[in-house]
């Protein structure tokens, strides 16, 4: 008998100290908490990642002559159209040498017209026997010779036109120049390299960014629907900078980083982009329509997985696993868990536990 009241005993202490902890949270204070509902929306399927902004093309403009550096006809920062003046290179030795050669000609000219009508005398003189084969012979090479010298002279006349072409430097693309390298004065040569000035197209612009591997079927599959919508953020990822198309994709993977190189092109017609600039960039390849949204906020990341705590009518929070499709930072994307309407915490959680009482107040819209 005595054994029976002990084993009771035991038994109830047991079961005492199990039901203690839920005793005293059902019993403790509730938990002030922010909630908000679970809604139905239309949301854009996103990929992400920083970007770098290139001009859509750069050419470093240099002398192709040498010469001294007479003018700068551009103002650092200016827009430029193709063909447009930027700087000027001394022409006159070029215009000396184009003189040189155009004289050359004239005189191989008069010699060449005195040469042909010795070579038809001798022609004349040959027929009758007066002249020798050789005489004629002879006389034929040099009017050839001196059409050769013509030829040459030409030659060097076209070289020396183009010197003074050279010499007269242009923009060979629309864009902006950047800051002068060389300044009037200088003596500048074709074999240094030395470049006078950079011309940058920056209507339209490009912005270089990568992706993992694994999306690139994603991304060819949304491509072959149509042009692919791309949007530049700022740092703060928040700031809208501009919105362009996917262009391309590049042409291999990067076995280093397991990653797809990417090219957008925006026009850029208020000039927020600016090449070198660091861009958070969203490629966007569908929309999900319908989707169970929730704030970001109220998914949790524990042991088992991603979990949010339900609202219950009765005042208590429960927990509730969830799969989540996609998360931009400000709204996630419910794959299953939870349906819209359902009220979720997502102010407070910390001091949570499943069946944790609590006073619910609706969330600050932008909280």
């Amino acid at each position: 008998m005595l054994q029976v009241r002990c084993a009771s005993a035991v038994l109830a202490a047991t079961l005492l100290t199990a039901y203690l902890p839920a005793l005293a949270q059902t019993a403790g204070p509730a938990v002030p908490v922010q909630t908000a509902p679970a809604t139905k929306q239309d949301v854009p399927v996103l990929l992400r990642n920083i970007g770098t902004v290139q001009a859509n093309q750069t050419v470093l403009v240099r002398s192709r002559v040498d010469g001294t550096l007479d003018k700068i006809l551009f103002r650092e920062g200016q827009d430029v159209k193709a063909g447009d003046a930027l700087a000027i290179i001394d022409p006159r030795p070029y215009h000396l040498v184009l003189d040189q050669a155009e004289a050359r000609k004239a005189a191989d000219q008069t010699m060449l017209a005195n040469a042909e009508r010795d070579l038809a005398r001798t022609a004349n003189l040959a027929r009758s026997d007066f002249a020798s084969r050789q005489q004629l012979d002879t006389q034929q090479a040099a009017v050839a010779q001196l059409k050769a010298n013509i030829s040459g002279d030409e030659a060097l006349a076209a070289a020396a036109r183009l010197n003074i072409e050279y010499s007269h430097i242009v923009s060979p693309i629309d864009g902006r120049v950047g800051l002068r390298l060389v300044d009037a004065g200088n003596q500048v040569r074709a074999s240094d390299g030395q470049a006078i000035v950079s011309v940058a197209q920056i209507h339209p612009i490009a912005a270089i960014f990568t992706l993992p591997q694994d999306t690139l079927p994603q991304i060819q599959t949304a491509m072959a629907s149509g042009q692919l919508p791309v949007s530049a953020y700022a740092a703060d990822d928040r700031t809208l900078l501009s919105t362009g198309t996917l262009l391309t994709i590049d042409n291999a993977i990067d076995a280093a980083t397991g990653t797809i190189k990417l090219k957008a092109e925006f026009a850029n017609a208020d000039n927020r982009l600016w090449p070198g600039q660091f861009v958070n960039v969203r490629l966007q390849l569908g929309t999900l329509k319908d989707a169970v949204t929730v704030p970001s906020a109220a998914v949790q990341r524990g042991a088992a997985g991603l979990y949010v705590f339900i609202a219950r009518p009765d005042g208590t929070a429960a927990v509730q696993k969830v799969e989540m499709r996609q998360d931009d930072g400000q709204t996630a994307v419910i794959a299953s868990g939870i349906a819209a309407g359902d009220d979720v915490v997502v102010n407070g959680q910390s001091r949570l536990q499943n069946g944790s009482k609590i006073t619910a107040a609706p969330a600050k819209a932008g909280s």
